[in-house]
This record gives structure tokens, sequence and C-alpha cells, in this order.
């Protein structure tokens, strides 16, 4: 198993992790199963957005010997109501259900307090001013949660809150399908079928700028979506072709500031299909041959990090030259960060030879030469 560092809150997670929907209205052998599994492949995170009592109990009897070496993101704002989740921002009830899932789960304290489903402006600004954002600030302060995060399906809200500087962690919807449609207060049109009537091309601005920022920014991103709920596994994809579990895993977990994809698996044997990502070949990974024949979607001209423009003859790694370029270009100006992680690269844009060979094998026709030729003026070597 892989680890990455979640931002900067220098905590370390598994990459590929546990999503909670799967867990729900299942019994003790099942949970102790799909935990035994995790286990032995080196899982170590879960998202618990549900506020189920009765998965609680479970999911904290099955991490309890495990407890200081494995990481919870569990939500703010949701409560149990009538056998089924809430949101609310209503704050009496917040605090009560807290209190309620530290009990549940038998713990002490959260890794990382999510901020649930945050996908208006209106809403983030009652947050982010009202008696929310401060009680989970206090939270932090007494130990409770030892970061702040918040859930988003909308790049427009997501990119407001991790501006703010108050949120370290944000959980967000991330897929080749959704990366393509504009941001908007209602999720539903992330897969409704009128969204993808006519082809896309192309990733959406918005999208781009909100990882590029959480990188700049030490925001960690956690992946919830990753397979668009099972649709983009299915020959009717919204795409128009089917893409496999290691595709769309891979896809996530090259966009820059993610930390972990948070698989919502159901059986073992999908959890097994999300763990067979550690050993896949670069074939099986490789989503960008894929992305070349749908018949909806184009990426035509732009960079998606897959590194088929490798191997160069100077050794560049000509996708994380592409990338720390890009987030430069974001920032209008190249963050600290940034330069000291390109400064450490072995072979820079300056051994550039054009030789365009490169070029070559790019599915997409990005134009890396003049990439480079940027990399040169903006990093000044």
């Amino acid at each position: 198993m892989n680890y990455r560092t979640l931002g900067k809150t220098g905590i370390k997670v598994s990459e590929i992790a546990l999503g909670c929907e799967g867990f729900l209205k299942k019994d003790e052998k099942f949970t102790r199963d799909m935990f035994n599994l995790a286990f032995e492949n080196g899982v170590n995170f879960m998202d618990l957005y549900s506020p189920d009592p009765d998965m609680h109990r479970r999911v904290g009897r099955a991490i309890h010997k495990n407890r200081e070496n494995f990481v919870l993101q569990a939500h703010i704002c949701t409560v149990w109501e009538n056998e089924q989740y809430r949101a609310t921002r209503k704050i009496d009830e917040v605090k009560a259900a807290f209190e309620v899932m530290l009990k549940n789960l038998d713990t002490d304290y959260i890794d990382i307090g999510m901020i649930h489903y945050v996908d208006s402006v209106q809403t983030w600004n009652d947050i982010v001013n009202g008696e929310i954002m401060q009680y989970a600030i206090d939270l932090k302060k007494q130990g409770k949660i030892k970061c702040i995060g918040l859930s988003s399906h909308n790049p427009i809200v997501a990119l407001e809150a991790v501006e703010s500087g108050l949120v370290e962690v944000l959980m967000f919807s991330v897929n080749p399908c959704y990366d393509l449609l504009p941001g908007d207060e209602d999720v539903e049109l992330l897969w409704a079928d009128e969204s993808y009537e006519k082809p896309l091309f192309n990733l959406d601005p918005q999208r781009e700028r909100l990882y590029e920022t959480c990188q700049s920014l030490g925001v960690g991103i956690t992946v919830m979506k990753a397979f668009g709920g099972g649709d983009l596994l299915a020959e009717d994809s919204p795409a128009g072709k089917a893409m496999t579990v290691s595709q769309c895993i891979h896809y996530a977990l090259t966009r820059p500031a993610v930390s972990a994809v948070m698989s919502g698996v159901h059986t073992k044997e999908e959890l097994e299909a999300s763990l067979y990502y550690e050993t896949a070949t670069d074939e099986e990974k490789d989503y960008a041959s894929v992305f070349a024949t749908f018949p909806k979607i184009s990426w035509q001209g732009h960079c998606m990090y897959c590194g088929h423009c490798a191997p160069c003859p100077k050794g560049i790694d000509i996708a994380m030259v592409t990338k720390f370029l890009n987030l430069a270009k974001a920032q209008g100006e190249v963050p600290e960060t940034v330069r000291e992680h390109y400064a450490v690269l072995k072979a820079k844009a300056t051994d550039c030879i054009e030789c365009r060979a490169c070029e070559k094998r790019c599915p997409f026709g990005v134009e890396i030469v003049n990439n480079m030729r940027q990399a040169k003026k903006i990093f000044k070597s």
C-alpha cells in the first residue's frame, strides 16, 4: 500500500481508503471480514458520512485495537432520524450528534472533522460566518478533531472554502466525467443523462483551478464518487464507454492535491478490486488510452498527467514539470513550495532538446514543447 501525506496536516493515509455506504445495514461478521481484508492490505483510512449509530458501533469495535494508527474522516452536521441520515445546520443538533458519534465509535477524537455537504455559496457563507465553523474551530482546540474538513460537489463553493484558509482537507467528487461539467448547486446534474447529451470537451476550468489551488495551499483532497456511483464502470457510462476500477482510481490519484480515494465498496470482491490497484500494471492503470476512444468526451490539447509522453531522452519528468507549470500559472506567480519541488527535479525544462518525441506519443495532442518553453521562462532555469 502506498501512503500519502494529507496536505499540510502531516497525517499519512493509505491512497486506497474505505467509504462507508457499503457498511450500512450490514452485520458484525461483514464488518469484521471487510476490515480484516482492509488491514491485511494496509488500509488505514475511512470516511464516515453517515451518522448511523449501528454502523458507528461496528466500525468502532473493528478499529479499536488499531485506533491510534487508523484515520477517521467523520462528518459534522449530520444526524440520524427515522432510520436515515439528515443534514442539519442547527448548532444544538450538530453538537449533540457529534458527541453521540464519539460515544458510538468508542473514541475521544476524530482525525478529520468534515463539515458535511456544502454545495451552495449561501450555505458556505452561513457556515463560515455562523456558529458551525466556530464549533469546528473549538473542537480542534479541544483536541476532539485534529483538522477541519469540508465536503462538496461544487467547485465554486469548494474554492471559496479552500481560499478562506479555514479548511485543511476537502472531500470532493473527482472522476473524468464530473470533471468536465461546470459547477452548480444542483448536485443531481453531475449524473443526469441530459448533462451528457452533447459532447464535452476538456477539464472545467473551475475544477482545474480548485485542484491546483489545493495543491498550492496544501489542502489535501479525499475523493468521493471516483466511479461515478458505479456509472463509469458500466457499458452505458456517461462517457460512452466503460472504465475499469483501476483506471478510475488512477485518474483520481493523479489529480493535483489528491491523497486518497474513498472506495464505496459493498462486497469483499469490490474491495479486492480496489486494492488490486496497488499491484496493477501500468497498462492496467492507464486511463489515457481509453479516454482517447470515448465517443462523447474529449480532452484534446489538455495535459492529463498520464505519463504517455515518457520516456524523455533527457530524463525530464514531463508530466511533473507540466503540473508545476500549471500550478504557477493558476497562482499568477511561482509559490515557494512549487519552486522548491521544481528545483529538486533531476532534469528540468532547460534540458528539453525539442525533439518532439513526447508529442508524438501524447494521446491528446498537447503542445509539450511549448509547455517546456513556458516553464523555462517561469522558473528561470
